[in-house]
């Protein structure tokens, strides 16, 4: 019997069925940046602030620990799954481990397009700061004028996603670089903004408890504008699974990733909150107009708090966070688009998986992503009503791809099967018998937030002329045709050629009494239609199987380039 080993494959991707063909390169604190820059408190508060106190007032920053609190339910999920699977692609991977391959495939699918959006929407957020820094920002026309704001917009953020394409095209090491290096200035520029805020507060908390008015004539009163401005903080809560979907290129994967997760919420949360509260408590009028329009917000009350040369300072802060948030999204979009291609399960999957040899990086997939990023962003010009429901969507499908994961991991703890009996994978996180509570609140979180997000309410998705029917359904109908879509984009067709491309597969060792090399076959439901160079060499671990029940975890042993 062929007896698997682990010793031709230092990476442990044989465990999984993979070449080692990323650079593993990440270590602890690069991991933990990974997913703090993609949250991005920075960039995320500060854009979006206006919304929710426009809707809400003072009081939307409640919001704040209840999305944290359903947040970190699925964070713990996560962080369980990241310390038995650290590999690219984390959400997509796990479904494969938990569901069927229709589940699995459309948790990437999901999950690939919202990170595109999403792209697109995080570089659009220097067009709301840069402008406030230096007016020689607004590069079209002085801001005055019907589409100045949104076409400046969309030339900014043009410029920021081919910055991000070239850093991400040139290799990990330098993406990782700078994104720390951007963190560690986003840490320490958000205690000081704390601390300077909290020096001037000119109020008391109990602002905090007071409706202000906000939900007057509203239907559900305040509580249904506080739904509404709670969409601000779920916006900005998501992405900590970056790092484990760096997992491939990071140190110690089983360890490190879930730890990354976890301090990555938490971080963001506890800083995040600070900042919430200390701004609206400083504000020196919060009945100014300015503190709720999209061209004041956050940024308004730090500069008339602040002033001068220190508020453009934090200014300069949040800029340096945009650009970093930018490289992480974009990254993150990278290792799916590579994690689902390399198992053969996009169109021209051979090129979108391809490796650079030397820089040893999807290059192919970022240059791929930083283009289609930029097509959505010519819809903000003249239309922006499409766009914002664009980015809506985004976080819609997030949160979506997660309850594609967290649901079948409810699942198989209630039937006793996780983790799946006969894994043997070594875990480096584990919930033990909180496990189960936590997992119902994640997917019992996860549903209503979705709910929340999509429902059709015309301040989200027909907030602005020409109010129509299809924009303010807008999010529905392109909910259910990208997953109607993508159901049977996957069912008609691309599970026919599922299968680990021959480049990414990994070897298996020789036999011990034949000393020659052999090849592990899947033990039950063959893959259909794959090539069978890549069929020879598939592990079991990564054979998607209709019968969500069924599968296991053998290791390949030994590196497919030696």
């Amino acid at each position: 019997m062929l007896q698997p080993s682990k010793s031709t494959d230092s990476s442990g991707m044989d465990e999984f069925g993979y070449a080692q063909t990323l650079d593993r390169s990440i270590g602890k604190f690069a991991s933990f940046a990974a997913g703090v820059s993609y949250i991005s408190i920075l960039t995320g508060v500060f854009q979006l602030f206006y919304f929710g106190f426009s809707m809400a007032g003072p009081a939307y920053a409640w919001s704040w620990p209840i999305v944290f609190v359903g947040q970190l339910m699925v964070a713990l999920c996560f962080a369980e799954l990241a310390g038995r699977y650290p590999v690219a692609g984390s959400v997509y991977n796990w479904a494969k481990r938990l569901a069927s391959g229709t589940s699995a495939w459309l948790a990437g699918w999901l999950l690939l397009l919202s990170s595109i959006m999403a792209l697109g929407s995080v570089a659009l957020a220097l067009q709301i700061t840069l402008p406030q820094l230096w007016s020689g920002f607004q590069l079209i026309g002085d801001g005055t004028g019907p589409y100045d704001f949104a076409i400046n917009g969309v030339v900014l953020a043009s410029i920021m996603i081919t910055i991000s394409t070239l850093i991400n095209a040139f290799g990990v090491k330098l993406m990782t670089r700078i994104n720390s290096i951007g963190v560690f200035v986003e840490l320490i520029a958000a205690v000081l903004l704390i601390l300077a805020l909290g020096w001037h507060v000119v109020r008391g908390p109990e602002v905090f408890f007071d409706t202000a008015g906000f939900g007057e004539g509203h239907d559900l009163g305040f509580f249904g504008v506080f739904l509404i401005g709670a969409m601000a903080s779920g916006y900005v809560m998501y992405g900590f699974d970056t790092a484990s979907s760096l997992g491939e290129e990071t140190k110690d994967p089983k360890r490190t990733a879930p730890k990354a997760i976890l301090r990555a919420v938490t971080a963001s949360f506890l800083l995040g909150g600070l900042i919430l509260l200390f701004g609206i408590l400083a504000a020196p009028d919060l009945t100014d107009p300015k503190v709720g329009s999209a061209d004041g917000g956050l940024q308004h009350i730090v500069l008339s708090v602040l002033g001068g040369p220190f508020g453009k300072a934090f200014l300069v802060c949040i800029v340096v966070a945009v650009v970093v948030c930018t490289l992480a999204v974009h990254a993150a979009a990278i290792r799916m688009m590579f994690a689902m291609a390399r198992d053969n399960n996009l169109p021209f999957s051979r090129h979108l998986s391809k490796v650079d040899p030397v820089r040893k990086t999807p290059t192919v997939a970022a240059i791929v992503i930083g283009v289609i990023a930029m097509i959505p962003l010519i819809v903000n010009i003249s239309q922006p009503a499409i766009f914002t429901i664009l980015s809506s969507i985004s976080i819609v499908l997030i949160y979506l791809s997660y309850l594609l994961v967290t649901f079948p991991m409810l699942r198989k703890r209630l039937l006793k099967k996780w983790p799946a009996p006969g894994d043997r994978s070594e875990a480096g996180f584990s919930m033990g018998k909180w496990g189960l509570p936590v997992n119902i609140l994640a997917v019992l979180w996860g549903g209503a937030m979705t709910l929340n997000l999509v429902w059709p309410r015309p301040e989200i998705y027909n907030s602005v002329p020409p109010f129509e029917w299809y924009l303010q359904w807008g999010g529905v109908l392109f909910v259910a045709a990208v997953t109607a879509g993508g159901a049977l984009l996957y069912r008609l067709k691309i599970r026919h050629q599922t299968g680990v491309l021959a480049e990414h597969a990994a070897a298996v060792a020789a036999h011990p009494s034949s000393g020659s090399a052999q090849s592990l076959t899947p033990a039950a439901t063959p893959l259909v239609s794959a090539p069978a160079q890549a069929q020879a060499a598939l592990s079991s671990a990564d054979i998607v199987s209709e019968i969500p029940d069924t599968l296991t975890v053998n290791g390949a042993t030994s590196n497919k380039g030696s």
